[in-house]
């Protein structure tokens, strides 16, 4: 697999020129924040609310302090925005209290903080540090079966299967590729599989 895995990577290097985050963020506080209220909604729609909560609570101090419901009326086209509002506010606290309002840069310490799993805590780490990780969300579990990369839907053996397919110095840019090619071709429903650069690796008996 060790060939194939590289010639899918620079295919992709060169499908997508940019393999970049999406959220639009301007300090790790934002980006933890960010990636919180990303779950289970698109980035597209996260950068349409977070310039309004950060504009009311541009801090990890400010939104310690927030009011829920005011909160909870910012982020409310974000869906589950009872729990969010409530994991962000106390996100903050935690911020607060245990790291002097600084984002941890460790797997250990960004899992103690509210509204923060593995996957988001791997995407501070890459994005926000710039630390090897790759942070598996449904398109990398979708793009991943089907390259036949992993054979399994659990996100933390997909994420070792992974980094034991592409060099740590890769790990970054192959969470972007894979993110992007899922979010815009490999579709979850009407992939666009006519045309597509990786189409002779695909696995997906649909495809055949």
């Amino acid at each position: 697999m060790g060939n194939t895995s590289n010639e899918i990577f620079i295919n992709l290097s060169n499908l997508i020129k940019e393999p970049v985050c999406e959220l639009n963020f301007r300090n790790n506080f934002e980006l933890i924040i960010a990636v919180v209220l990303s779950a289970q909604c698109t980035d597209k729609r996260v950068n349409m609310v977070t310039p309004i909560l950060f504009e009311k609570y541009p801090n990890c101090k400010d939104l310690a302090n927030a009011n829920l419901l005011d909160v909870e009326n910012i982020i409310r086209p974000l869906g589950f925005f009872k729990v969010k509002s409530k994991n962000i506010i106390n996100l903050s606290k935690e911020l607060l209290l245990n790291f002097n309002g600084q984002v941890p840069n460790n797997m250990e310490d960004l899992l103690t903080l509210s509204g923060v799993g593995r996957k988001t805590a791997n995407v501070v780490l890459a994005v926000g540090f710039n630390i090897p990780a790759i942070p598996v969300d449904t398109h990398l579990i979708r793009v991943s079966n089907r390259l036949g990369f992993t054979t399994s839907e659990d996100p933390k053996v997909i994420e070792k299967d992974l980094q034991k397919l592409f060099n740590k110095e890769l790990w970054i840019d192959v969470h972007h590729l894979l993110l992007l090619f899922g979010r815009y071709y490999c579709k979850a429903i009407s992939p666009k599989c006519e045309g597509c650069v990786l189409r002779k690796y695909c696995k997906s008996p649909k495809i055949k």
